[in-house]
């Protein structure tokens, strides 16, 4: 009896944590598209570009990527996601001159800071308003 009644609580607990996640492709919503526009003000490495993936949850957007044609460009890789609450993107891209790089960029004060690992050279690197603010070398 013991099992039983484990064996369907742990069944019903399963049952009611159950989410429907859903994708669509769409244009960036107007808080997506400033946080883009900022970033790419003082970081033009961070394309800017108005088709995003949403990604939904209950109907609400739980993460956003981007996806890029590389044809012709120097990347090898790009990635590009932002957070849900529009303050905050991820970012990591690949070229045959610097590597692996990744990172995030941040909105706080007004001001757009951000944080960058470039994995050939050891480098992390701190900038404020798209100027270097500390650097180090691993």
């Amino acid at each position: 009896m013991k099992r039983i009644t484990l064996l369907l609580a742990l069944v019903f607990t399963a049952a009611s944590f159950a989410q429907t996640i859903t994708s669509k492709l769409e244009d960036a919503n107007t808080a997506q598209y400033s946080l883009l526009e900022k970033v790419n003000k003082y970081y033009p490495d961070i394309t800017l570009n108005k088709a995003i993936t949403n990604f939904y949850a209950d109907d609400k957007i739980i993460d956003s990527q981007q996806s890029f044609d590389l044809k012709g460009t120097k990347f090898s890789s790009y990635k590009l996601g932002i957070e849900p609450d529009n303050k905050k993107l991820l970012f990591e891209y690949v070229t045959d001159e610097t590597g692996k790089v990744y990172g995030d960029v941040s909105l706080f004060k007004g001001s757009v800071l951000r944080t960058t690992f470039t994995e050939r050279t050891g480098l992390i690197e701190v900038s404020l308003d798209g100027k270097s603010v500390y650097q180090t070398k691993i």
